[in-house]
């Protein structure tokens, strides 16, 4: 039987020695020592480079109170004592005015010793990630990610991320030490080459921009899920091999973007096989005698990225139709009521509503079966539609419009699908007139998003300043229009209530009531203004919430607005003139005609 004063003597022996069993033996007792500080220099070589000065203090308090708990870990060298775990302990100690700290003493080879930091500093929860990923890559060259992960109890998708944002320059590492940078950001810019990111910081300028480094990596990459080309193939480019075993899919680099996702960082080596997959199109049109269509409007054909698809078709030997010059049958696609419920899910549809719709279009889709089975009978042949900048492609069945051309049986398609040349003076006017009011629609789109990507990467949000009038009239309108939901409040508000985990609800109200500040009532306002606004058909002048905040921007950005304001007017000024010049000479046929 053991008595409570035997095992409080065992308990108290445990304390002062330290066993270690090596290949199934136990070692010699590791004795502990209250070493004097004087005698002993943390390791120049440590991994660990930062320590937070508020839990340092913290922490000395402690030590000055109850003392050193868990001693630090040394070895010899030169007559000194070098600190191989424990130089937080060590530096707190001398805060709190110790002259000796409880120590054991190990030997241990010199490669052993820097692998034993960095495991010991890598098991901590408040390891700055710029060192973290550093000393994983170190660890990387002994051992595998999946050894790693095992070692420091991680996901083997944590390691490889690490690994990856090792290979951020130091440019950019330190925006993330001081927080201005998040570390998935870091592991996107971290894809690329050394040379692209400093092309990418040069950029930027002094000042970060998480905005404008967001729009850079977006502008370089590449989701191979939506490429035109098969991304098994590895003869379509030989030297660049299949795109599913190459380094630079983000997927082959831990999950960067997601479970699965496959995602290209090498944008030359990418536009080579999207080019080269157009190349194989046309020589399969060719050689099997399919129709090539792009799709592509009359309306749009003068667009300059349009015309160089035409231009190559052409130069290929291609007749080019359009999608004005031929009615297309597509395969259609057999609904679910998986799908149903995705596309009403802003409804409150019960279970039975769902169920009609789904049997609507079940109806639907078996008519357009029919008539997809049916369409070679009908006049149709075989056909590839494909889009006109990513080169994404689909088999489908095609027939050519029978156009008339006996002017007196006047144009049957309507106005809009007819070129310019076809058209009377007085039609061409209308054309003109339609096009100029597009064209203005498309421009003031253009410039609200200008304004507002301008005025996302300013510093609007931290003005101090208190809010105008229509500021509040903007929130209003756009929280009218626009309301949060539960899922928005997660992802961008998980903070906003602080640590919910540790507080009841009733706790976290009051919590929030004491810490409540008007800055943080008016970052959130500002925050929730510029996300808020619409864009593509929607702008400055025909959107409400558009509208009430472009006026309330005005108060803080009024000179670069009116630069960019500025600019649109020169270009509308000069095109609308050649319009007018264009439009009398047409007015001036008509009068002849009439006369």
């Amino acid at each position: 039987m053991t008595t409570k004063a035997s095992t409080t003597k065992k308990r108290s022996r445990a304390k002062s020695t330290a066993k270690k069993e090596v290949n199934g033996n136990k070692s010699k007792a590791l004795q502990i020592q209250n070493l004097p500080l004087g005698k002993i220099k943390p390791d120049l070589e440590q991994p660990r480079k930062t320590f937070n000065d508020d839990a340092l203090q913290q922490l000395s308090e402690s030590i000055e109170k109850h003392g050193v708990l868990q001693p630090i870990t040394v070895r010899q060298l030169n007559g000194h004592y070098i600190i191989v775990m424990g130089e937080r302990r060590y530096r707190a100690s001398k805060l709190a005015g110790k002259k000796t700290v409880p120590c054991i003493v190990r030997t241990y080879e010199n490669n052993d010793v820097l692998e034993v930091q960095i495991i010991e500093n890598l098991q901590r929860q408040d390891v700055e990630p710029t060192e973290e990923a550093d000393a994983i890559a170190y660890l990387s060259e002994k051992y595998s990610p999946t050894e790693i992960a095992k070692r420091l109890g991680r996901t083997d998708n944590f390691i490889r991320q690490r690994l990856k944002l090792a290979g951020l320059i130091d440019g950019f590492k330190h925006f993330v030490r001081n927080g201005e940078m998040t570390i998935s950001l870091g592991v996107g810019v971290a894809l690329f080459e050394p040379e692209e990111q400093q092309m990418m910081l040069e950029t930027m300028g002094e000042d970060f921009n998480a905005h404008q480094i967001n729009r850079m990596i977006k502008d370089q990459t590449y989701y191979l899920e939506k490429a035109s080309f098969d991304v098994a193939d590895k003869k379509l480019v030989p030297k660049a091999g299949s795109c599913v075993e190459c380094p630079f899919n983000a997927a082959n680099q831990g999950n960067l973007f997601g479970e699965g996702k496959m995602v290209c960082t090498k944008a030359a080596c990418f536009e080579t096989k999207k080019s080269k997959s157009l190349l194989n199109l046309i020589e399969k049109s060719k050689k099997e005698n399919i129709l090539l269509i792009p799709e592509i409007r009359q309306y749009w054909a003068d667009d300059e990225n349009n015309q160089l698809i035409i231009s190559q078709l052409e130069k290929n030997g291609l007749k080019v139709y359009l999608l004005d010059d031929v009615e297309i049958i597509e395969n259609p696609i057999e609904p679910t009521i998986e799908g149903i419920k995705i596309e009403y899910q802003h409804y409150e549809y019960s279970e039975d509503e769902l169920k009609a719709e789904l049997d609507e279009a079940m109806q639907n889709h078996n008519e357009a079966l029919e008539e997809y089975n049916s369409a070679k009978e009908n006049g149709f042949v075989n056909g590839i539609l494909f889009h006109p900048e990513t080169y994404r492609n689909k088999e489908v069945f095609v027939k050519i419009i029978e156009k008339s051309k006996e002017k007196s049986t006047g144009y049957s398609a309507p106005l809009a699908n007819r070129k310019m040349a076809d058209c009377t003076p007085e039609e061409q006017i209308v054309k003109i007139n339609e096009r100029e009011i597009r064209k203005k629609q498309i421009e003031n789109n253009k410039q609200f998003e200008d304004v507002v990507q301008m005025i996302r990467e300013t510093k609007y949000i931290d003005t101090k300043k208190t809010l105008s009038t229509d500021e509040i009239v903007a929130f209003s309108i756009s929280l009218f229009e626009n309301n949060v939901d539960f899922m928005s409040q997660q992802k961008y508000f998980s903070k906003f209530l602080g640590d919910t985990s540790k507080m009841t609800k009733v706790e976290l109200v009051e919590n929030f009531k004491k810490k409540f500040k008007k800055e943080i009532f008016h970052k959130l306002i500002r925050y929730m203004l510029t996300k808020q606004v619409h864009f593509g058909e929607s702008n400055h002048v025909n959107n409400l919430t558009n509208i009430s905040f472009y006026n309330a921007i005005q108060g803080f950005y009024k000179s670069k607005i009116a630069g960019i304001e500025k600019e649109y007017a020169e270009k509308r000024d000069k095109r609308e003139a050649r319009l007018k010049e264009r439009i009398t000479v047409l007015e001036k046929q008509i009068q002849e005609l009439n006369d």
